[in-house]
């Protein structure tokens, strides 16, 4: 591998650029830091256009063959002095490695070819007013893992490319199709004109989670931490199932209720 060209100021153009789409402030790319989640990235096919490294990291022999392979994919390799690339660093004890990638697309047609093919299971998850990216990426990991065809994220949710939760997704987010940014009306809209029936977990409801027929296709929807779906959104669902719970608990973390339901799913899809 040639040698890798150093970065020494922190003011340098490139960084700053990293900087804001570390904090949002550009929309178009991702910011993924930390050794698993580069090489998920790589398997991913991600387009890496920056990567970023810590002399620390360079000089740790085991990392040779990542950085060998990530010479070759991504368009910029740059080492910074370890001081320096802490002012990138998303976390406090960074393991020396960030790459800049392009976000996939955020188009519902990736969720329907997927709906279309016979593996996985029929189910397509809507997340609607998830505030917390941890959250979010956990539910990511989960559909990814029982076979999901994609999720939707409503409008006033979190980013489900933010660095949290791409952390907390450990990659899903980069192959799972995800639609971000409509709203409620327009996700269950799109359900319908795919044939798949609005299902939520209500505690009023009288039907077992493991009762309803998880190979019908369906839209998993799913309300914010706070509250929940509303009595206007429930309104429009068409089928609630109840996850029967030990008294005196009354409500689950909404990624644990996703796991449940997705996996009973994939159960009864075999």
């Amino acid at each position: 591998m040639n040698e890798i060209p150093t970065i020494s100021s922190r003011d340098n153009q490139r960084l700053v650029n990293a900087r804001k789409v570390r904090d949002r402030h550009e929309t178009a790319k991702m910011f993924i830091e930390g050794r698993r989640l580069s090489i998920e990235a790589l398997r991913s096919g991600l387009t890496v256009l920056e990567c970023f490294v810590s002399e620390r990291f360079v000089s740790v022999q085991e990392n040779s063959e990542l950085l060998q392979q990530i010479s070759i994919t991504a368009r910029f390799v740059f080492e910074l002095p370890d001081r320096v690339f802490k002012t990138i660093a998303a976390t406090e004890n960074s393991q020396g490695i960030i790459l800049i990638a392009e976000r996939p697309e955020n188009v519902a047609s990736e969720i329907e070819k997927r709906l279309k093919r016979v593996s996985g299971i029929p189910v397509v998850v809507v997340l609607d007013q998830i505030n917390n990216p941890a959250n979010l990426g956990a539910v990511l990991r989960s559909a990814e893992a029982a076979g999901a065809a994609g999720v939707i994220v409503t409008d006033g949710s979190a980013d489900g490319f933010s660095a949290k939760a791409v952390r907390a997704s450990m990659g899903a987010a980069f192959r799972l199709p995800m639609w971000q940014g409509v709203t409620f009306e327009t996700a269950l809209n799109w359900g319908k004109t795919q044939g798949l029936l609005a299902t939520a977990s209500s505690t009023d409801s009288r039907l077992d989670h493991t009762a309803l027929d998880w190979r019908q296709p369906r839209l998993l929807v799913i309300g914010s931490e706070a509250h929940g779906l509303g009595s206007g959104e429930l309104s429009q669902i068409d089928e609630h199932v109840r996850i029967p719970m030990e008294s005196p608990v009354e409500s689950l973390n909404l990624a644990v209720v996703a796991g449940i339901l997705l996996y009973e799913a994939k159960r009864q899809n075999g």
